[in-house]
């Protein structure tokens, strides 16, 4: 299988909070929680490795995963805050202690705005939608980290908090990977999901996946076992 490049470019989808000024998170997030991977385990999973959000330059807060069933799912209980473009929507979800992890290129979407997901709960299938703009090529989830200001830690709704927090209608992807990553992306860097822990590469588009418990590592792009 080949590599998936993934270059977001905004199509001219005006941003819904013109002028709101993108805030430093207040606080910092806590201790990285125990994410577990967005797919199903016992398959193959091809990635085409670590890159930022817009696969250019900025923060390297993204990783493209490609599993074997196309079921994407959740890596941790959160909520979910679908985002409505003109060309459809995109998922992401709302974890505790600010956390926000993206989920791109989505087709089949099977949760709903507000909704409380479980680790494993299905979000939908690997595609190639571009509901906000962009580019894709090959079925795959383009899967983001962010932390949000301490705000949309809190028990409401995140969204009651403004951009910062997480209110992207209407926002092309270019504002979110540009804007939005510079300020509130995370590093996918030395984190692990689901026992895989993921190093970043010098370039876009590469990197390393290794099992903690054989500490056997697959290159990425590249094709692994979980």
């Amino acid at each position: 299988m080949t590599k998936i490049p993934v270059r977001f470019a905004g199509l001219g989808v005006a941003a819904a909070l013109v002028g709101v000024v993108l805030a430093v998170p207040a606080a910092a997030a806590g201790a990285f929680p125990t994410f577990g991977l967005p797919f199903g385990t016992g398959q193959s999973v091809y990635s085409a490795g670590i890159h930022s959000d817009n696969g250019i330059s900025g923060v390297k807060n993204a990783i493209d995963f490609s599993p074997g069933d196309r079921i994407v799912r959740a890596p941790l209980a959160g909520t979910v805050r679908i985002q409505h473009c003109d060309g459809g929507d995109w998922v992401t979800v709302d974890h505790d202690g600010g956390r926000r992890t993206g989920y791109y290129h989505l087709e089949g979407i099977s949760v709903t705005d507000g909704e409380r997901v479980a680790p494993g709960d299905a979000l939908g299938r690997t595609g190639n939608a571009l509901p906000c703009g962009g580019s894709s090529t090959g079925a795959h989830v383009h899967f983001t980290l962010w932390t949000l200001p301490t705000a949309a830690a809190r028990s409401g709704d995140s969204r009651d908090f403004g951009v910062g927090a997480g209110n992207w209608n209407g926002m092309s992807y270019d504002e979110v990977s540009t804007k939005v990553a510079e300020t509130y992306g995370e590093p996918i860097d030395g984190k692990t999901f689901g026992g895989w822990q993921f190093t970043a590469g010098t370039e876009q588009y590469s990197g390393s996946a290794t099992e903690v418990s054989s500490r056997v590592t697959s290159p990425l792009p590249g094709r692994f076992r979980v």
